[in-house]
C-alpha cells in the first residue's frame, strides 16, 4: 500500500506549490471540496482554517476527510489521501505551521508576515493523519 513516506508520493506532495482539495461533509452530509494550502511533517499533512470556517465546524463534527492534490498537466499524475483528522488551537504550533505554510506557498521573503496575519484566535491547526493513499503519478505511462 502507498504512503506519503515513499518517496515519489512525497517528492509529488511536495514539489511547488500545489494546492490540495480538501473532501469534506457538510453539516447536512452534502459532499464539499476547498483549497487548502498544505505541508507535510513527518508521516502527516497540515494545514490552517478558520475554525468556524465549514471546513473546520465539519472536521469537529467528523474528523474523516480526503485531501486529493493532482498535477494538471502531462504526465498528469495524483495523489489522494484518506485521512482522520485532529485539530490544535495552540497558539505557538499555530504561528510555527502559519509560517511554514506561507514559506511554501508565498515564499520565505514573505512567510513571517502572512504567518503572524493567519496565526490568529479563531485558526486550527489540523492534522491529517493517512489512512490510505492512493497515486498515480503518471497517467500517460
Amino acid at each position: 500500500m502507498a504512503t506519503v513516506q515513499d518517496p515519489e508520493i512525497r517528492e509529488f506532495l511536495t514539489r511547488g506549490t500545489r494546492t490540495g482539495m480538501l473532501a469534506y461533509s457538510a453539516g447536512d452530509g452534502r459532499p464539499l471540496v476547498a483549497p487548502v494550502w498544505f505541508v507535510l511533517e513527518g508521516s502527516e499533512i497540515v494545514f490552517n482554517t478558520g475554525k468556524n470556517t465549514a471546513k473546520g465546524r465539519s472536521i469537529a463534527r467528523d474528523p474523516r476527510v480526503s485531501l486529493c492534490v493532482d498535477l494538471p498537466e502531462p504526465p498528469y499524475g495524483f495523489v489522494q489521501v484518506q485521512a482522520e483528522a485532529s485539530i490544535s488551537e495552540d497558539p505557538a504550533e499555530l504561528l510555527r505551521t502559519a509560517t511554514s505554510l506561507a514559506e511554501r506557498c508565498m515564499g520565505r521573503e514573505r512567510a513571517e508576515e502572512f504567518g503572524r496575519r493567519n496565526a490568529v484566535p479563531g485558526e486550527l491547526v489540523v492534522r491529517l493523519r493517512p489512512v490510505k493513499v492512493v497515486a498515480n503519478l503518471d497517467m500517460t505511462a
